[in-house]
Order: C-alpha cells, then structure tokens, then sequence
C-alpha cells in the first residue's frame, strides 16, 4: 500500500478521534509516523509540532507538516485534507441532530463522557511531546506552577503565557 493511501486512512481515522482538537491526538499520530512505521523520528516529531503551534494559523496545521515530512507536498495535502473532512462532517451530522432534539437527555450525557477523554488525550499529548524534547527543570517546574495556578485560581491564562514567553525569552526555561 503507498504512503499517501496509508497517511490517509491512518489521519481520517484520528481525525473522528480529536475531541478536544487535533493535538489531543498527537499521540496516536505518534505512535503511527514514529512506533510503527519509523517516518519520523521522536526529536523531529516533537520539533515539527513545536514549529507548527509558533506560526500563525490554525491549530491542525502540524499535520500537514508531518505529512510534508513523510511525503512532501502530496502528503501535506493528504494528511490536511484527511484530518479536517472527516471530522467536520462527523461535526455538522451531530449539530443538526443536536439542534432538532436541544432537550435530550444524551446531550448532556454525552457532554460529561467526553469530558474525562479529552482530559486523558491532552495528558497524553504533553507526554509525546515531552518525550521528544530536551527537559528542563525551569519548564517542568513552570508546567506545574502554571497547572496548579489555573486550576485553583480565577487567574486569566493570558498573563501565564505572557510570563512563560518572557522566562523563556530570558532563557531561564
């Protein structure tokens, strides 16, 4: 089977898995480009997604670039296109649904079962990407103070980020 077929069925797949966003499931695109078919490996994953998240643009654009990666222009193409159309489609089906029958009982249901997976993904994504990157004590103790203030406080998350962007400018993380 070619690549661009296997990038293919592989990122539609992952696609009608991204609760939470396309980086919740970063670990799966992980284990496929870098377990299984050795593509990628783990320092250029971790690199590749670091420089998609600092562009401009949209959230998913790192799959485009490890399409890119694995199969040039065509699998950029490949990877973007199978990532996005899937799951908006699989979006627009449950909205209409969701907007003829607003006082269901599974919205909800649904809602509070999501919830506790998407949690799970986006943990998981912090550890592939962790796993690629060199560690420093400064960022690991800037992640924890960072994740200890939001969830106990009503402090706004932009002034974290801003105080993450200038201790890592100053090159203390």
């Amino acid at each position: 089977m070619s690549i661009l077929i296997q990038l293919f069925l592989q990122f539609v797949l992952i696609s009608l898995l991204a609760f939470g966003g396309a980086s919740a499931t970063l670990p799966e695109m992980h284990r496929f480009l870098v377990v299984q078919h050795h593509w990628v490996d783990d320092h250029t994953f971790s690199s590749l997604y670091a420089i998609s998240q600092a562009a401009p643009g949209p959230n998913v654009l790192f799959v485009a670039l490890f399409g890119w990666h694995v199969a040039g222009l065509a699998g950029a193409a490949v990877t973007l296109f199978a990532m996005c159309i899937p799951a908006a489609l699989l979006a627009l089906m449950v909205e209409h649904y969701m907007s003829r029958y607003p006082h269901h009982r599974w919205h909800f249901v649904l809602r509070r079962a999501l919830a506790p997976i998407t949690i799970g993904l986006v943990f998981a994504t912090a550890l592939i990407v962790f796993q690629g990157a060199p560690v420093h004590l400064g960022a690991v103790l800037t992640v924890i103070a960072t994740t200890w203030i939001t969830l106990r406080t009503r402090f706004n998350a932009l002034w974290l980020i801003l105080a993450g962007a200038l201790l890592g400018g100053l090159g203390w993380i």
